[in-house]
């Protein structure tokens, strides 16, 4: 599975909208690390959550 983010990008999780914007850290093995401004960072399974990226 190919991935369309790279550490840098910025992001949301649209089933926790609360989380607000994340930036993306890493990404190994289809696990997206994120750090996200209100919760901090979290380690997502590109499988199971599909993240949204934002475009400039």
């Amino acid at each position: 599975m190919i991935l369309d983010f790279e550490p840098g990008d910025k992001v949301t999780n649209p089933d926790n909208k609360e989380w607000g914007i994340g930036q993306v850290q890493s990404i190994i093995n289809g696990k997206v690390t994120v750090n996200f401004e209100n919760v901090g960072k979290k380690v997502i399974n590109s499988k199971l959550i599909k993240l949204k990226k934002l475009y400039k």
